[in-house]
């Protein structure tokens, strides 16, 4: 774990975090204070939703976004390839279809969102290792931005590890979402998905990158306790973090009243989070903790936007609608149009909205824009999660949003 002499003087490498007010400052500390801050690879690590406190995405962070307002989005992820060994069962792009991205149009994508205020970008897929261009997309995007990798660990070699670690990649999860072999190759329906994910933690570890193994829960492990077993299991390998989010109702197969995780399920895992935290050993980060009313909230479509295979621009990955193809028109665009309809919210916007959605699917796995425009008078949100009472006494309701 870090020490705390450096931790402060990371802190205070970015004195503009001071011009944010007492009120946001001590939100800050006391939700820094719920993880132990590591030491992975020359970084000083809270958790792999955030970029390092030493890193040049911090400043970023604190400079555009926490001490002035800022209508931008502050996360993104991009499906590098649609291409995939594994066909998960909860796959949030199964349904989605088009003409792949070019390394160039990913190249400007990433530009675009450095441009409007990304400052931490998540690579995922299909199986983004699959990419021949992932080196170079990395490398292209770390200086600004601190970039994570969603990968099943298919396909990589201790090479590509190092080459990745060089480019810039700061944290990589590795996705394992049971403790047993047969099940989590179930899952994936693909056999050999269990080893190919310890192999991957083993030869990620060794290039010196700061590795989460990723799960993704379901209502049955959740309520029956069994995260328990999982956990357990995830800190016996020696992975830095273990990052967990609930089966979602992102595809018409989890459009489902009984698999859909509830409120009392997730204030359960954000209980879990915090009491084994304090306990230490491998950090918990629960990404409904991070989305959380008493945290950041939800920010699906207002900090958060997720880029397809195939262009198309939705709020987050776990949402299927789309605002448009950034082939059609300029990103920066698109996002002014989607951000427009949204607000930080206490509650998922998939958790909340999923059977408006599916109420206009007609039978299609993502909304068409013609359909997401007309959903969007339907939404609903949960009330304003406390980071953005505190930010908008101090900004204003909007914000920082153009008039």
């Amino acid at each position: 774990m870090a020490t705390g002499s450096r931790v402060l003087r990371a802190l205070l490498a970015h004195p503009g975090i001071l011009k944010a007010g007492p009120a946001l400052d001590l939100f800050l500390l006391r939700y820094l204070r719920k993880f132990r801050i590591r030491e992975v690879g020359g970084h000083l690590i809270v958790h792999s939703h955030l970029p390092p406190l030493d890193s040049r995405a911090f400043g970023r962070f604190v400079d555009e976004h926490l001490t002035r307002p800022s209508a931008g989005p502050s996360h993104a992820q991009i499906a590098i390839t649609a291409a995939c060994p594994q066909r998960c069962d909860f796959c949030y792009n199964r349904e989605r279809s088009g003409r792949p991205l070019r390394k160039a149009e990913i190249l400007q994508a990433i530009d675009d969102l450095a441009g409007m205020g990304v400052f931490w970008l998540g690579l995922t897929g299909g199986e983004p290792l699959l990419s021949p261009a992932i080196v170079e997309i990395v490398r292209h995007a770390a200086d600004r931005c601190a970039v994570k990798l969603f990968t099943t660990g298919c396909t990589l070699t201790p090479a590509l590890a190092a080459d990745l670690k060089r480019a810039g990649l700061f944290s990589v999860c590795v996705s394992l979402d049971h403790w047993t072999e047969e099940a989590h190759d179930r899952g994936r329906n693909y056999p050999g998905a269990f080893r190919a994910a310890l192999r991957a933690i083993a030869i990620f570890k060794d290039a010196g990158l700061d590795v989460g193994a990723s799960a993704v829960l379901s209502r049955e492990l959740i309520v029956s306790g069994k995260y328990r077993e999982l956990l357990e299991f995830l800190e016996g390998l020696g992975v830095h973090e273990a990052w967990l989010s609930e089966v979602k109702p992102s595809a018409p197969a989890f459009w489902d009243e009984r698999v859909v995780v509830g409120e009392d399920e997730r204030r359960r895992l954000a209980e879990v989070q915090d009491a084994h935290n304090r306990r230490g050993g491998v950090t918990v980060n629960y990404l409904g903790h991070f989305e959380s009313g008493l945290a950041f909230g939800c920010n699906a479509g207002r900090k958060m936007v997720y880029v397809d295979p195939y262009g198309e621009v939705s709020p987050c990955v776990f949402t299927p609608v789309t605002f448009g193809n950034l082939r059609e028109r300029p990103l920066p665009e698109i996002w002014r149009e989607m951000s427009a309809g949204f607000r930080p919210s206490a509650t998922c916007f998939i958790n909340e909205n999923w059977r408006s959605i599916r109420a206009r699917a007609a039978g299609a796995g993502r909304l068409s824009a013609e359909a997401t425009r007309g959903l969007m008078s339907h939404v609903a949100f949960g009330p304003v999660p406390r980071f953005y009472q505190l930010y908008h006494r101090r900004y204003g309701e909007d914000g920082g949003r153009p008039a």
